[in-house]
């Protein structure tokens, strides 16, 4: 019996139909090669490293980043970022296959002082189209984040929740030295900042030169320290600013400071 041929826009739309039902893409799998392309693009459009040996799996069943469905990935979960070493960017290395993501969520499993120790470089511009970053950690220096954040030319929304910073905790006036981008984000979309990263973070996003552009703000205050900043954070961004929340929770009681929506 030969084998039955439906036009690609066909199999495309009964593919993508299917986008949220991951059995059925399984069995789309085995139809047909033809298939395969269109289907991996939905199972692996979504991929979630939660612990070492989810990596290792990874790394296990695709040795090859250049064969692999890393290419498919819009949206990275990378929760073991303290076991990601520089050969992981090196040519061979699992990073080098994610190269179309638009969303990438990093932090660690582990919730001490060892996190402090993570590298962060190896992720550095992996994916040159990066639009959203959601970072969060425990202990993990500032200037480390900040480097991160910068090596993504794309990037419209930020998120960064931490709880100490080692770099910058006493608030002091002075900043320390930091090698600006020589091309920055665009900044252009929201901004999340909560925990005792905020000072530090907003501070080095306020010296670029290129200024910033956000269109919402949602901010944490824990210190008083923290004001200045989200003052400032708020001026620059006045020009583009649709919506704000500031939130302040000074030991533990969280006081509402300014309307969800300002004009």
């Amino acid at each position: 019996m030969s084998s039955a041929y439906l036009p690609s826009e066909l199999l495309d739309h009964i593919v993508d139909i299917l986008h949220h039902k991951r059995k059925a893409l399984r069995s789309c799998c085995l139809v047909s090669r033809s298939w395969v392309p269109r289907t991996r693009k939905h199972l692996f459009a979504r991929i979630e490293f939660e612990t070492e040996g989810d990596l290792e799996s990874w790394k296990k069943t695709f040795p090859d980043p250049s064969t692999s469905p890393a290419h498919y990935v819009k949206t990275l979960f990378i929760g073991c970022s303290h076991v990601v070493t520089a050969a992981d960017a090196e040519p061979g290395g699992w990073i080098r296959g994610f190269s179309q993501v638009e969303y990438l969520e990093v932090g660690s499993e582990r919730s001490n002082e060892d996190e402090a120790r993570a590298s962060l470089v190896p992720l550095h511009g992996f994916s040159p189209i990066i639009k959203s970053l959601y970072v969060d950690f425990t202990f993990l220096p500032s200037s480390r984040i900040i480097d991160l954040v910068f090596s993504f030319p794309l990037l419209e929304d930020l998120t960064v929740i931490t709880a100490y910073d080692i770099d910058d905790y006493d608030y002091s006036d002075e900043l320390p030295t930091v090698v600006q981008p020589s091309n920055p984000p665009v900044f252009t979309g929201s901004l999340t900042l909560s925990r005792g990263g905020m000072t530090p973070i907003a501070r080095r996003l306020l010296s670029l030169p290129s200024g910033i552009h956000f269109r919402r703000l949602d901010l944490m205050q824990f210190h008083d320290e923290d004001v200045p900043s989200t003052t400032r954070l708020v001026e620059d961004c006045s020009h583009t600013l649709e919506s704000f929340d500031i939130t302040c929770s000074l030991y533990g009681t969280p006081t509402y400071l300014v309307p969800a929506s300002a004009q």
